[in-house]
């Protein structure tokens, strides 16, 4: 008979998650203190980072003043280069890219681990190996190239435009075929442009020795989610890494992680006594009890990017911090309830407001399109007027823009 599970308010499970995202103090995170500029502090700062969470997150859309890989640590350091996330992944760093969460830096010890998501890709049963698939010789003739002529950077890649939604140049579609499938690397990024070359002159040696099996591989990336989470359901967890049909992996993975006491079931309990069930480290069940003496500033704003580790899984915010985060990029304008790319405000433990945000990076300056709070009645709080006052100021300066 197994053992009662453990118990969490969601009150400390919310705590536990901006503890473990790295938003709190220092003290509390177990993350970098206070890191700026461009040199080997930020530098380790983002690597720690990226080491904690498992993956950062990339995306293009740049429309608040940077993407979303420098707002996220950003929002942590508010004085690292802005541009210092754009160009992290260079030869010799200690990440590698790839389909993590969606396409993201993850840490190089997490290459084997992706074994068995390359050998699916190759299996040519996804969309990821359709340009190897419709285009075979095209395929070897980019490969070839590479390794004759060496690295070669997307914009190099051309050929007639293909796809309907996601619109690209043959070559190129096939080059991120061969990226999906393990046969190319990202060797580097700049300006948002990969430059592709061969694995064997990107991933260290050691690290490309051989592929996990899928059981050593979700195992791994199961304990990773949990230490970026804190305390998470098996829905967070699998969808941290986007894992499909491999549910009884998971449950196993959770059982084995349990045995070696490095996970522990446990229920998280609302204030009207509902249980939700989930999983966390024993460790941070300790650090969950401690921080139920932090009192967090709540005037003290943070503006979080919309593809935050913490913010990207709708029905997990809802349930920690019962907001409502909706992703609007997608709706057409008349649509929208909030705007365009909204950025949450995050005020001590709580999200109190959102802003939409438009850079004018030529002019210098960043334009408010709107602000929505979340408490009711026509005059909002003065601490969550504060909070967003305070974090509208943090931000700009942080991608070095002047608030209209």
């Amino acid at each position: 008979m197994s053992a009662p599970a453990a118990e969490i308010t969601v009150r400390d499970a919310r705590r536990l998650a901006l503890a473990r995202a790295g938003i709190l103090k220092p003290d509390w995170t177990g993350l970098p203190r206070a890191a700026s500029g461009r040199g080997v502090r930020a530098r380790r700062a983002l690597h720690a980072l990226i080491e904690r969470f498992g993956y950062l997150q990339l995306d293009t859309i740049s429309i608040a003043g940077a993407r979303t890989h420098a707002l996220v640590p950003l929002s942590r350091w508010p004085g690292i280069d802005r541009n210092l996330p754009e160009e992290l992944l260079q030869p010799g760093e200690p990440i590698f890219e790839y389909w993590g969460h969606e396409a993201s830096w993850i840490p190089i010890d997490l290459y084997p681990a992706f074994g068995f998501r390359r050998k699916e890709y190759r299996s040519g049963r996804t969309w990821h190996s359709k340009g190897i698939r419709e285009h075979p010789e095209v395929a070897k003739a980019i490969l070839r190239r590479v390794e004759a002529e060496g690295p070669m950077r997307s914009l190099d890649l051309t050929g007639p435009m293909l796809g309907e939604m996601w619109r690209s140049k043959r070559e190129r579609w096939v080059a991120y075929s061969l990226w999906s499938t393990g046969e190319l690397a990202i060797r580097s990024r700049r300006n948002f442009q990969r430059t592709f070359d061969l694995p064997e002159r990107v991933i260290p040696e050691r690290w490309r020795r051989e592929d996990w099996t899928l059981e050593e591989g979700v195992r791994a990336l199961i304990l990773r989610a949990l230490e970026g989470h804190g305390w998470a359901t098996i829905g967070t967890l699998a969808d941290t890494w986007r894992l499909k049909n491999v549910r009884p992996q998971i449950r196993a993975a959770l059982e084995d992680l349990t045995s070696a006491g490095k996970a522990t079931p446990c229920d998280a309990i609302a204030a009207g006594g509902k249980r939700r069930p989930g999983w966390v480290r024993p460790a941070d069940l300790e650090l969950a009890a401690r921080l139920r003496r932090v009192r967090p500033a709540p005037d003290r704003g943070v503006l979080l990017s919309p593809f935050d580790p913490v913010l990207w899984r709708r029905p997990r915010v809802a349930h920690l911090f019962g907001f409502d985060q909706i992703l609007e990029i997608f709706k057409p304008a008349s649509q929208r309830r909030y705007g365009y790319y909204c950025m949450p405000v995050l005020a001590g433990d709580r999200l109190v407001a959102r802003y939409d945000l438009k850079a004018h990076r030529k002019r210098g300056r960043l334009e408010v399109l709107a602000l929505h709070y979340e408490a009711d009645g026509a005059k909002p709080p003065a601490a969550d007027r504060a909070a967003a006052e305070s974090g509208l100021a943090r931000f700009a300066e942080a991608v070095e823009l002047a608030v209209d």
